[in-house]
């Protein structure tokens, strides 16, 4: 199912991680701008400047590691959850963490999809399929409630 193109943040640290997933959303065809936060400062601090000056589109999808410097995945949620411009915006908590504590800690998050980063370069053309999926629905969901 084709769907319109969006703009994705995406907030890792890792170089590696970060070649990898540009790579695979490069292959998607729903994916038309990537911009990079390295840490979760760097979001925070990119997403409250385009809420406060409205000149540059705020991203349509996130895509946060947990384990980032200066500030976790989990404080920019919640910064993010005191904005009302910036609450809305869907999250795909992107992390290599298979900590039982992160997942239960994400699921108790309303409207966040939970990934963990594959191993293997074939396997992150899954995850942008997963990715798509989760847009998708998250498009659904957003026309119904409206």
């Amino acid at each position: 199912m084709a769907t319109k193109p969006i703009s994705i943040l995406l907030v890792e640290d890792n170089e590696g991680d970060v070649l990898l997933i540009t790579d695979a959303l490069s292959e998607a065809e729903f994916v038309n701008k990537i911009e990079i936060a390295r840490d979760g400062a760097e979001a925070i601090s990119l997403l409250f400047g385009i809420a406060d000056t409205n000149c540059v589109a705020l991203p349509d999808l996130i895509l946060l590691d947990i384990n980032l410097p200066k500030k976790n995945g989990y404080e920019v949620i919640s910064s993010m959850a005191d904005n009302a411009l910036l609450r809305d915006i869907p999250v795909i908590i992107l992390t290599t963490s298979s900590s039982e504590m992160d997942i239960i800690k994400a699921k108790k998050l309303e409207d966040y999809c939970y990934i963990i980063k594959p191993i293997e370069i074939d396997e992150y053309l899954q995850v942008v399929s997963k990715i798509e999926e989760f847009w998708i629905s998250t498009l659904i969901s957003s026309k119904t409630r409206a």
